[in-house]
């Protein structure tokens, strides 16, 4: 491969996953997966041990991979609200590990964040706001970004939303619009919360691109668009012609969810496009991508990926 060896941590999860099929044709790809087993055509799945970075730092020496993305993660929001010290070790211990490990080895290295840090009292955060995390989820993120800048001063911290196809053991937030509308189902999205996705195949190349760059530090990635859940959803349906209808407003301020969530979760990326020099991207390109391959056979693919 012309850009040599990729290796992604959390390899049975939706973002490894997705960015292994946006980049096995240009790289190597290495899945690194942990309790599952992965089947993808043109890319490995190598069992890695995230808990103690000695161990890990010898792996990454026998894998030999040019460049790590670290997207394991546990991203229940309620599930980390209910365990925190299972989401401050899953999130920052493993994510520490996964840092000093790349750097025993002179590795480049990726570590996947989130748009949950902050309060969501206003819109379009910025690389530079102060967080104000207000979840469990959102502090094990947070701890983890500053435990991998402490670790590996050169890692790329990437804060995100993005979406995808999953597997038959986890849908994504798409998956279980498209699969609800296709069986007829009504379903209800909150048009009170607003964030700015990016397609995960967007993600995997802007990222790159940045690190063709050498961007390091922390750094937003995220759509050009900022839209309530409410309205993804609606154009979401009729990107593939689906009964947008069955789609019915609802309130976050009125769920009763176990962590509190803020309500505005959209991202800031200037930078990114400053220094890209690009969009990156709109909501009906990324749907119509989506769509595309689906037809191409990736949504079945990953569908039958991922076993116990």
């Amino acid at each position: 491969m012309a850009n040599g060896r990729l290796l992604i941590t959390g390899g049975s999860g939706l973002l490894a996953l997705n960015w292994a099929c946006a980049m096995r044709r240009e790289w190597d790809v290495v899945l690194g997966t942990h309790v599952h087993s992965v089947r993808l055509e043109g890319v490995r799945a190598h069992p890695l041990d995230l808990e103690d970075s000695g161990r890990l730092a010898r792996q990454f020496e026998a894998i030999a991979p040019d460049l790590v993305i670290h997207a394991a993660g546990l991203t229940s929001v309620d599930q980390c609200e209910e365990n925190p010290a299972l989401a401050r070790h899953v999130n920052a211990a493993l994510a520490r590990n996964v840092a000093e490990a790349a750097a025993t080895g002179s590795i480049r290295l990726a570590h996947i964040s989130t748009d949950h840090l902050f309060a969501g009292t206003r819109s379009n955060y910025r690389e530079d706001d102060t967080p104000e995390p207000l979840n469990e989820y959102a502090r094990s993120k947070l701890l983890a970004e500053e435990w991998v800048r402490q670790a590996c001063p050169q890692a790329l911290i990437i804060r995100t939303n993005f979406f995808g196809w999953g597997h038959a053991g986890r849908q994504s937030f798409s998956d279980w619009i498209l699969q609800s509308l296709r069986a007829g189902r009504e379903i209800t999205m909150f048009d009170d919360v607003f964030f700015t996705p990016l397609l995960a195949d967007a993600l995997a190349n802007a990222a790159h691109r940045l690190l063709e760059r050498a961007a390091a530090g922390t750094i937003n990635l995220a759509g050009d668009e900022r839209v309530s859940k409410y309205d993804f959803g609606i154009r979401l349906a009729r990107a593939f012609d689906l009964p947008a209808e069955l789609i019915r407003p609802g309130k976050q301020s009125d769920a009763r969810l176990v962590a509190q969530r803020p309500a505005d979760m959209s991202l800031d990326s200037a930078m990114a496009r400053a220094m890209l020099g690009d969009e990156l991207g709109r909501l009906d390109d990324f749907f119509q991508a989506l769509r595309r391959q689906e037809e191409a056979g990736r949504r079945e693919e990953l569908f039958h990926a991922v076993t116990e």
